[in-house]
């Protein structure tokens, strides 16, 4: 059965999707899906353990050999990105019970979870296909699930199908330049299979057809993951979504998009094609910049929580961009690492507000003054969360940013000393936006009429498992860091 391990899975959450469909009820649907959620962590965890052990893993869909049939690989970035995935999912569907019934009306239970289904499946896919034609595939599963999903949020507000809307064409056009991109390299190339193309791509990598294709991609996976400028259907998105759905995106969704991103830079095209005639370091590195200060300034004056965490996450990722950007091991290994301290961090702040959610019946800052008095084990635990995106020591967060200033030094000019300064300015402004929050919960008195009460156990429970997993890996990180140095100097073409 271990064999089959990297087909499954991809196939045991699709084939579970029509399934959690039929059954109805409030515990039926959850309880399937979450137990599916579980399988698929359990095989993710194998995968990894087996690539660290015994090298990649390719597994050839129905007996054929690539590159004429599809290929499924299983290396230790792709592993890395399985187990987080399936991880959060499962974290996230543990505190899924009572939450989402606030939510999203019974009756519609069992499309919410096949939705939820099919885009745990989308990004599981994404992450293990060796074809980039089968990205697309996995790519449109996620998107199209991910688009229901958002719009089932409206039963508390309805400008969430406005933003699913929103979602939606934005999603389209990002998808139809990765096809377009991948067409022309077919075009070029005859394959689709991502090592074949790799290997063929030295000898056209001049063409046009080929620069094309590279901008094409990168502009429509830069969509996907909300890179700056290309981030404005994320904050609407994240902030009218329901809660757990919130939850689950901040912390895979655009990690998928950035995984995809490093892979067609770093395996595709490689490394001297992409930062050399691409020149894709003069393009992203401004970009991330960009991203990290400007976001982070526009969070500082959000009136409602969610709209704030959702603009922080596009400042987070302009981090995870600058890291790729520096195209050096060091810039790398902070990239990845980003990508899994920032996921286990943010997932933890979403539920946290999902708790203040489900007792208060909002997100608003006016609404919430003196949370902290009303619900202290919850909104300690957001302040600990908020910790972790600043950058406070002993915070996943702080082994980041160590990491992107060690490869900022690295370029030894002016340009990597501007960098380590303009990281330091973006930690400042996020003491301010996180300062927004604690002192509306700690500083300002609740309503009279307002009982102490806090959310329940069952929400309670998963969301401080993420947030002392988070300070968890900010103390011993011998798994993360570990694993995004060797996955770094692997893809940098060392052993």
């Amino acid at each position: 059965m271990s064999s089959q391990y990297p087909i499954l899975v991809a196939i045991v959450p699709l084939m579970a999707a029509p399934i959690c469909a039929l059954l109805r009820g409030k515990t039926a649907p959850w309880a399937f899906t979450t137990i599916t959620s579980a399988c698929t962590f359990y095989i993710s965890i194998q995968l990894l353990f087996s690539v660290a052990s015994s090298g990649p893993i390719s597994y050839e869909l129905g007996g054929w050999a690539p590159p004429w049939g599809i290929e499924y690989v299983v290396d230790l970035l792709s592993g890395f990105m399985l187990v987080l995935i399936s991880g959060i999912s499962t974290g996230v569907l543990l505190y899924a019970r009572e939450s989402i019934t606030k939510e999203v009306a019974p009756q519609q239970l069992g499309l919410f979870f096949t939705a939820y289904l099919l885009a745990l499946t989308g990004m599981l896919g994404i992450s293990i296909t060796g074809d980039a034609f089968n990205v697309f595939v996995f790519l449109e599963i996620m998107s199209l699930s991910s688009y229901a999903l958002i719009a089932m949020g409206e039963r508390t507000d309805r400008r969430a199908l406005t933003a699913a809307f929103q979602y939606l064409i934005i999603g389209t056009v990002g998808a139809t330049f990765y096809l377009i991109g991948v067409g022309l390299i077919y075009l070029m190339t005859g394959t689709l299979n991502i090592a074949d193309i790799a290997a063929r791509l030295p000898e056209i990598e001049g063409t046009r057809p080929i620069l094309a294709a590279a901008g094409f991609i990168v502009i429509g996976i830069g969509i996907k993951l909300a890179l700056f400028p290309f981030h404005v259907w994320l904050p609407n998105s994240y902030t009218y979504a329901p809660n757990i759905v919130t939850a689950f995106f901040a912390g895979t969704a655009t990690k998928v998009g950035v995984y995809l991103l490093i892979r067609f830079i770093f395996t595709v095209f490689g490394e001297n094609y992409s930062f050399g005639e691409l020149g894709l370091t003069d393009i992203l590195l401004p970009l991330g910049v960009l991203a990290f200060l400007t976001m982070s300034s526009v969070a500082i004056y959000q009136t409602n929580i969610k709209r704030l965490l959702a603009y922080s996450s596009v400042a987070q990722m302009g981090y995870i961009i600058l890291g790729i950007s520096l195209a050096s091991e060091s810039g790398l290994t902070a990239a990845i690492l980003h990508i899994f301290n920032h996921a286990i961090v943010k997932t933890g702040l979403f539920l946290s507000l999902g708790c203040m959610f489900f007792v208060v019946g909002s997100t608003y800052l006016k609404d919430l003054e003196g949370i902290g008095k009303r619900m202290p084990i919850t909104t300690f635990g957001f302040v600990l969360g908020g910790f972790g995106l600043i950058g406070v020591p002993l915070t996943p967060g702080f082994i980041s940013k160590w990491y992107l200033v060690v490869a900022a030094l690295e370029k030894g000019s002016i340009i990597g000393y501007s960098l380590v300064a303009l990281l330091m300015i973006s930690s400042l402004l996020a003491v301010l936006y996180i300062w927004r929050v604690v002192e509306v919960a700690y500083f300002r008195d609740p309503p009279d009429s307002v009982v102490k009460r806090e959310a329940p156990m069952s929400l309670l429970v998963p969301t401080w498992i993420f947030i002392l997993g988070s300070f968890y890996f900010g103390i011993e990180t011998s798994f993360n860091v570990g694993i995004a140095k060797v996955a770094a100097a692997f893809l940098m073409g060392g052993a």
